[in-house]
């Protein structure tokens, strides 16, 4: 089974997901060990959403209290603030959040990486499982699909440009403008395009953790270091701040001495900047609680597309998944029978040629019959009706078990529906 247990800004408040946002799969992985296979954690700044692969009916609740007590968060506090999805609806949910659909600004092109991302940082701690690394693949070739089939995505929308829109009307001329970009994470270099798009060309960049040099000549922008942060941000006329920092980079210190007007633009999750800086005389703070109450409506005609797209995604994905669950099944039939002609062509071989013929052709329709029935969630019926026939039971191994008294059973085995007497192959062999 897999699914998703999410809490975005469509189900918890902001300071309930500023606190989720820290937990990754490293985390969340050993408090839900051994009683799933694998987890995918997404982590943006408007959601965190853990996508797990598990035979246990207990997981969904077990993952959110995981999600939970990795964030400091009490039961009260999380109560409600998430959702649970599962198998086809899980892999809807991650199509559409993939393609931009459930972000504060739909289409924004920044959710795309973060969904890849999310499996990379998966993969390398070694939490992915066969059936989430199709499930994200797909998602991605959906969210390109969807970009390259609807208006969706095309006017380059974005947390970033949605925040400078925001402060048009409180600037006379951009080109005038002194900015201090905080940070060199997901979200700066879309930040300098959005400021370049602009016609800002006085950027300079600081990083928390060191990257700064690196970064500006990259970009061919200016850095400073930590000892010059405070001279260089109370000369700025905007400071943007989208660093991935655990704790508050710009704070009231930070400004210490501000002579002059000063826009700030917090972009961060969990929060770059000290909401006491809004106290600071000559301060406008812009954080993203406030970006996503000036969101803009979405273009329906483009997002109905777009939902289309991805349902019809998710269903492919599902029917695909119920097709496979009967492959070992199939994989056995064909084992069995293939040992079964390697010797007759033993005893016979010059009739080898006409033996594989018959035996490709008796395979072919029971083969095309078990995926039909276990596209139609009917895999228990396939595993049946090979016992039945052949004497082969290729039933997953937890399956087996559970019908036969055993001292203990394998924890990370999968299970599968009920066993049928009925034989789906009764017209076909």
């Amino acid at each position: 089974m897999l699914l998703c247990v999410t809490a975005s800004h469509k189900t918890a408040p902001f300071d309930v997901l500023e606190q989720l946002s820290a937990p990754g799969a490293d985390t969340i992985t050993p408090l839900i060990a051994p009683s799933v296979d694998g987890v995918v954690v997404l982590s943006t700044c408007n959601r965190v959403e853990a996508y797990v692969d598990t035979d246990s009916d207990d997981s969904a609740e077990l993952v959110a209290d995981a999600l939970r007590a990795a964030s400091g968060l009490t039961a009260e506090e999380f109560a409600g603030a998430y959702s649970i999805k599962t198998d086809a609806k899980a892999a809807e949910h991650l199509f559409a959040v993939a393609a931009g659909l459930e972000s504060v600004v739909i289409g924004e092109g920044e959710i795309g990486g973060q969904v890849r991302r999310a499996l990379t940082e998966a993969r390398h701690h070694g939490t992915t499982t066969s059936d989430l690394e199709r499930m994200f693949q797909r998602a991605t070739e959906t969210q390109k699909a969807i970009k390259n089939a609807t208006a969706l995505g095309r006017a380059g929308r974005s947390l970033v440009r949605l925040a400078l829109e925001l402060t048009d009307s409180r600037l006379a001329d951009w080109t005038t403008q002194r900015v201090l970009l905080v940070g060199t994470g997901m979200y700066a270099a879309a930040t300098i395009a959005a400021l370049r798009d602009r016609g800002v060309t006085d950027i300079t960049v600081f990083s928390p953790s060191g990257r700064g040099a690196k970064f500006g000549a990259k970009y061919g922008i200016a850095h400073v270091t930590r000892a010059e942060l405070v001279e260089t941000a109370t000369a700025s006329d905007i400071v943007i701040t989208c660093t991935n920092a655990d704790e508050p980079v710009v704070t009231p210190e930070t400004i210490e001495g501000l002579a002059k007007p000063l826009f700030v633009v917090d972009l961060g999750m969990p929060r770059n900047v000290d909401p006491a800086i809004a106290d600071v005389w000559g301060v406008t703070l812009l954080d993203l609680e406030t970006i996503r109450l000036h969101a803009p409506l979405e273009e329906l005609q483009a997002t109905d597309a777009a939902r289309a797209m991805v349902k019809d995604a998710a269903a492919r994905f599902a029917d695909v998944r119920r097709s496979r669950s009967a492959q070992p099944a199939i994989v056995a039939l064909r084992r069995h029978v293939f040992e079964l002609l390697e010797a007759e062509i033993a005893r016979r071989p010059e009739s080898e040629a006409a033996l594989r013929h018959m035996v490709g052709a008796l395979l072919h329709t029971p083969t095309v019959r078990a995926s039909d029935y276990a596209m139609q969630g009917r895999a228990d019926e396939v595993f049946a009706a090979i016992e039945t026939l052949f004497g082969v039971d290729a039933r997953p191994a937890a399956e087996q078990e559970a019908e036969e008294p055993a001292e203990e059973v394998l924890a990370y085995a999968p299970v599968t529906a009920g066993h049928s007497a009925s034989c789906p192959f009764d017209a076909a062999v």
